[in-house]
């Protein structure tokens, strides 16, 4: 008995079945290679211990009257600058560690936010002129951030 030829319905069909197990499997490979990066990434785990052991010192510092003597202290303000800098700091070693260097635009978008929050409680400047100083920061690092890059 001869083959039957398989219709053309029968052929889409066979070829969207394929290509969805295809885009299955890449997607299933993705998800474990972020899985995989960020439990290889001591950037990160280091970067944020030191955020919690930063706070941790602000708040010993605020409840046993260490820091009371400081001019213009607020453990919010120091909270958030530490915070920040700490990002920033995240940030620097990212750039300077190849096998780390992503997540650099959005860790210095938030190093700058905290920073602004944090200068803000303690100036007098007002948060107006903080947070314009942050846009403008933003701004100007991404655009030297992008011109730096070679094209491939």
């Amino acid at each position: 008995m001869p083959e039957r030829r398989s219709s053309k319905k029968e052929r889409g069909e066979e070829y969207r079945v394929e290509k969805a197990e295809k885009q299955d499997e890449k997607d299933e490979k993705d998800e474990k290679g972020r899985e995989e990066k960020w439990n290889r990434d001591p950037v990160a785990r280091v970067t944020w211990a030191a955020i919690f052991i930063w706070i941790g010192v602000v708040l010993l510092g605020e409840h046993t009257g260490f820091a009371a003597s400081w001019p213009k202290w607020d453990p919010w303000a120091y909270g958030f600058i530490g915070a920040g800098t700490i990002i920033l700091l995240q940030m620097i070693a990212r750039l300077i560690m190849p096998e780390y260097r992503w997540g650099v635009i959005g860790n210095l978008v938030f190093g700058l936010i905290l920073l602004g929050i944090g200068i803000g409680f303690l100036t007098d400047w007002g948060w107006g002129v903080i947070f314009a100083v942050v846009v403008i920061a933003i701004g100007l690092a991404i655009l030297f951030g992008g011109l730096g890059r070679r094209r491939r």
